[in-house]
C-alpha cells in the first residue's frame, strides 16, 4: 500500500475510533441519565377504561 493509503487508512479508523470513545464518555460520565429515559405505553388502547 502506498503512503497516501496508509495515511488515509490510519484517519479513517483512528476518527471512527475517536468519535466511539467520545459517545462511550459521554454515557458512562452521567450515571442518572437512565431517569430521562422514557419506554413505551404498556397498555393498549382497547385496555383503556
Amino acid at each position: 500500500m502506498t503512503p497516501a493509503g496508509w495515511f488515509v487508512m490510519i484517519l479513517s479508523v483512528g476518527s471512527v475510533t475517536a468519535i466511539f470513545l467520545w459517545c462511550l464518555w459521554l454515557v458512562l460520565k452521567t450515571p442518572e441519565e437512565f431517569k430521562h429515559v422514557h419506554g413505551f405505553e404498556q397498555e393498549i388502547p382497547d385496555q383503556k377504561e
